[in-house]
């Protein structure tokens, strides 16, 4: 680890083990803490902060509260030939997605297509890690999540859906998978935070009032509803990833699910649903030529990249030089390890 007092800058191994001790420092298991701890520093690793090691604090106060039970084993039950439910047990949701990715692999090569529903679940971070991991394993896979209220049903004005992201990836020959990752809001929440922070306001386009009506006042926008991504469509969208993880895994719905970012209420409960699928059983051996031609067809014109590239340089630049964090989240990850350096 190279630091100033700036900018302290640790590898991945050890950003991952301060990770870990401070989890486990605050109640969750070794389990819980390895696999949160690795999913969060991959975020941070790939340029996404926001599901990055920003989360430890939180995840920490939910589980000093009792809110995220940092002892739980997530119970799985196989309930068709390729069919899994995962009881997440009000746990962190990375153990449970680890178990859910180990079952559908073979399950997926097996029947052609497996499918995971998670429930009793938590924060899905960075849901492109999720697929990517079996498009490593050359599986195409889908997977959405639900989160707490942000978003209102199309018409309405109340915060009702989740941000309910999606990923999707697929495997490409001779390089990392494309990948496919988005919350179905036009905006993160944290951008609208970070308006209000800096006395800035906001394209109008991005959020509701109370009353429904688009607002420019990032207060405003915070107390209303972050506007879906393609408008009516994106609220569709939101509104069948609640069916798929509320009703069909049995998660909550967003609008039953406590926050994410703070230690009040029960666990969020929400749900998740991983699709794999073997490209064998579909175009056979043909497959990987066709992904390649896609590739190489999007990429010949100017300006057109794959989705996720950014991402590949990002973790090659964090993999070479090592994660640079802020003194304060350096001082934050220390003092809830409990470590005096």
């Amino acid at each position: 680890m190279a630091a100033t007092d700036t900018s302290p800058t640790l590898s991945l191994s050890d950003a991952w083990a301060l990770a870990a001790r401070a989890l486990q420092a605050n109640g969750a298991s070794v389990a819980h803490a390895a696999s949160t701890a690795a999913a969060l520093v991959a975020a941070e690793a790939d340029g996404q902060a926001g599901h990055g090691l920003t989360r430890v604090a939180s995840y920490s106060a939910q589980l000093r509260a009792g809110k995220v039970d940092g002892q739980a084993v997530p119970v799985m039950t196989k309930t068709r030939a390729a069919a899994i439910r995962i009881d997440a047990k009000g746990g962190l949701a990375y153990p449970a997605l680890d178990l859910a990715i180990d079952s559908l692999a073979p399950l997926a090569r097996e029947a052609g297509v497996a499918t995971a529903g998670i429930y009793a679940s938590h924060h899905i971070g960075q849901a492109g890690r999720t697929v990517e991991r079996l498009a490593d394993q050359g599986l195409v896979a889908l997977v959405v999540s639900n989160t707490p209220q942000a978003m209102a049903f199309h018409g309405g004005a109340k915060p009702m859906m989740g941000t309910n992201p999606l990923a999707f990836a697929a495997p490409l020959s001779g390089r990392a998978p494309l990948v496919i990752d988005m919350a179905l809001t036009l905006v993160a929440r944290s951008k609208i935070v970070a308006a209000q922070k800096a006395g800035q306001a906001i394209p109008a386009d991005w959020a509701t009032d109370a009353d429904g009506k688009p607002t420019t006042d990032p207060a405003a926008a915070l107390a209303g509803a972050l506007a879906p991504a393609g408008g009516a469509k994106g609220a569709a969208l939101a509104l069948m990833v609640e069916i798929l993880c509320g009703a069909l895994a049995g998660g909550a719905y967003g609008w039953e699910a406590s926050s994410f970012l703070d230690d009040k209420g029960p666990s969020p409960s929400v749900g998740q649903v991983i699709l794999a699928l073997d490209p064998m059983a579909f175009a056979g051996p043909g497959f990987t030529g066709r992904m390649t031609a896609l590739a190489e067809t999007m990429t010949a014109e100017d300006g057109v990249r794959l989705p996720g590239d950014r991402r590949l340089v990002s973790r090659a630049n964090a993999k070479a030089q090592g994660l640079q964090l802020s003194a304060v989240l350096y001082s934050e990850l220390l003092n809830l390890a409990g470590d005096s350096r």
